[in-house]
């Protein structure tokens, strides 16, 4: 029996990209319905339409390329932003993990997926790029030393995000804070 392997793409139960030089180049039809826009609004777009800022984007794509360089994989939990429709411009929790087809070229062509994580980890607080950044390392399990490293920022500066997000949710530690970011 032949596969269609278009079709098995488009009604893959999660999210996909195909992309060069972080441009979209196809998606499904679920990445779609996550982001709440159209195929044709999404291909020839930069990956930045997903982003709620561009220096996150920009971070995040200078963070993936030593470790797509290394491994030729990258993943991680991350803050997007719906594009359109009635949820324009929500942030949700999102699973993302890409695959260089060149290990040696991290942003040239690649496939990635998307898993909404929003049903189980809602976002509840307002948070900058930042704070979005180092609560995606603690949900990872990092130390600020780590997640210091990570973001090429002192560990006492994470520290002080942390402190910003425990404040914001309310948390006395930081098992409980990320209890709570987990929970929404």
């Amino acid at each position: 029996m032949d596969i269609d392997y278009r079709l098995a793409f488009e009604l893959a139960p999660i999210g996909l990209v195909l992309s060069r030089q972080r441009i979209i180049q196809d998606c499904n039809r679920h990445l779609c319905e996550m982001f709440g826009t159209t195929r044709e609004a999404l291909v020839g777009q930069s990956f930045q339409v997903l982003y709620p800022s561009a220096d996150e984007f920009e971070r995040i794509g200078a963070r993936i390329a030593p470790i797509m360089n290394r491994q030729g994989s990258y993943a991680d939990d991350r803050i997007m932003k719906r594009v359109d429709g009635r949820c324009k411009g929500e942030v949700f929790w999102c699973h993302v993990t890409g695959r260089a087809l060149d290990p040696a070229e991290p942003h040239g062509a690649g496939i990635w997926t998307f898993e909404d994580l929003s049903s189980h980890r809602p976002v509840k607080a307002e948070l900058t790029g930042r704070e979005r950044e180092v609560a995606a390392h603690l949900l990872a399990g990092l130390t600020s030393k780590e997640i210091g490293k990570a973001l090429a920022i002192s560990h006492r500066t994470v520290e002080i995000y942390r402190a910003r997000l425990m404040r914001k949710y309310k948390a006395s530690t930081t098992a409980d804070l990320v209890h709570k970011l987990t929970a929404g």
